[in-house]
C-alpha cells in the first residue's frame, strides 16, 4: 500500500507539474493566461501542489529545527537563486527579487512554508489551525491590495512593502493549501474513509464545476471563495481521482511517464524557463483567432510537451555530475558514485 501511495502521489505531481509548464507557455509565451482551459486548470494547480508538499513535509515537521532548515535552503533556496541568476545576469538579476522572482517564487515560497509550518507547530498544535488562517487570509487581502499600498507609500513604508516583496508575502495566501496537505497525512485514514464515498467525490466535484464556470467579479468575497473553495475542491477532486486510478492509469501506461516527471518536479521548475519559446508571442493572436479554447488547449499542450522533453532531457545531462546534481537539484548520491 505505502507503494502504491507513493506510486499515485508522484503521477499526481507530474500532471500538476504539466500544468506549471502549460500555465508559463500560456503567460510567457503567448501573453495570455487564460488560453486553452488554463483559467480552469488554475483554480487546483497550485493548491495540488502546496498540498502534496505539505502532506510529504508533515514527516519530517518535527525534526530539530536547524537540520530541517538547513537541508531545505540547500535544496530550495540555492538552486533558485543561482538559475535566477543564470536566467536574469546582473543588473536585471537585482530587478528580479521582488515577489514573484522572475518566476522562482514557487520554491522561495515553499520554503518559508516550511519555515512558518515549524515555527506554528512549535508554538501550539492546539493553535496552529487559527495562525495557518490568519496567516492566509491576511496575507490574501494584503495581495489584493498591494499595488495600491505600494503606490502610496513613502520613506520606511515602501522600505517595509519592497522588503515583504522581497520575502514573497503576497504568495503566503496559497498557504492553506500546505497547511491542509500537513492534516490530511495526519488523518489520512478518515480523509481516504470519506473520499471513498461516491456521495463525498460527486458533491465535491460539482462544487468545482460550478466555481469553475463562474467568471471573475472584482468582488473581495467573491475572490475569496473563488480561491480557496475552488482550490480546495479542486485539489481533493484531483488527489482522489488519482489515487483511485492508480490502477488504470497503470495498465494504460500512463503512469510511469508522470511518475517519473513527478519525481523530477524540482529539476523541470528551475530548467523550464530556459525553454520557453518566447518566439511565439508574434503568433498569438494568430492562436486565439481561432476563438477555439479546445484548439488552444491542444496546440499549447503540445508545445508544453516539447519544453518539457528538453528540460527532462537537460535534467539528465546536469545529474550525471554528482557536484552538480548535488547542488542545482539536491540529489543524493551514493558516497561510492
Amino acid at each position: 500500500m505505502a507503494k502504491q501511495r507513493i506510486e499515485y502521489i508522484d503521477a499526481m505531481r507530474g500532471f500538476t507539474m504539466i500544468l506549471v509548464v502549460f500555465a508559463h507557455v500560456c503567460h510567457f509565451c503567448l501573453g495570455d493566461s487564460r488560453m486553452g482551459y488554463n483559467a480552469v486548470f488554475i483554480l487546483f494547480r497550485l493548491p495540488c501542489f502546496f498540498m502534496i508538499s505539505g502532506w510529504l513535509f508533515e514527516s519530517v515537521a518535527q525534526r530539530p529545527f536547524k537540520e530541517v532548515a538547513k537541508h531545505k535552503a540547500m535544496v530550495q533556496l540555492i538552486p533558485t537563486f543561482i538559475f535566477l541568476l543564470l536566467l536574469a545576469p546582473p543588473p536585471e538579476f537585482f530587478h528580479q527579487l521582488g515577489a514573484l522572482k522572475g518566476g522562482y517564487w514557487f520554491t522561495f515560497a515553499l520554503f518559508e512554508y516550511f519555515i512558518l509550518y515549524m515555527l506554528m507547530i512549535r508554538i501550539s498544535r492546539k493553535w496552529t489551525p487559527l495562525m495557518a488562517v490568519a496567516l492566509t487570509i491576511g496575507t490574501f487581502l494584503y495581495a489584493r491590495y498591494y499595488d495600491s499600498l505600494r503606490s502610496t507609500a513613502d520613506g520606511y513604508q515602501l522600505w517595509l512593502i519592497d522588503f515583504s516583496g522581497f520575502l514573497s508575502v503576497t504568495t503566503w495566501r496559497l498557504f492553506l493549501f500546505f497547511y491542509l496537505g500537513t492534516c490530511i497525512r495526519r488523518y489520512f485514514d478518515t480523509f481516504i474513509r470519506w473520499t471513498d464515498k461516491p456521495v463525498v467525490i460527486v458533491l465535491i466535484t460539482a462544487v468545482f464545476a460550478m466555481i469553475a464556470s463562474t467568471s471573475h467579479h472584482d468582488n473581495l468575497m467573491f475572490e475569496m471563495f473563488r480561491f480557496y473553495v475552488g482550490g480546495i475542491s479542486g485539489m481533493v477532486m484531483v488527489f482522489t481521482f488519482f489515487r483511485l486510478s492508480a490502477s488504470w492509469l497503470k495498465r494504460w501506461h500512463i503512469s510511469q511517464p508522470l511518475q517519473y516527471v513527478g519525481t523530477r518536479t524540482l529539476d523541470i521548475y528551475l530548467l523550464h524557463f530556459f525553454f520557453l519559446p518566447r518566439l511565439l508571442m508574434a503568433y498569438s493572436p494568430q492562436l486565439a483567432a481561432f476563438d477555439s479554447r479546445f484548439i488552444e488547449f491542444w496546440v499549447i499542450l503540445a508545445v508544453s510537451l516539447v519544453v518539457l522533453a528538453l528540460t527532462l532531457v537537460a535534467s539528465y545531462a546536469i545529474r550525471l555530475s554528482p557536484f552538480l546534481g548535488h547542488y542545482l537539484f539536491g540529489v543524493k548520491y551514493d558516497k561510492a558514485t
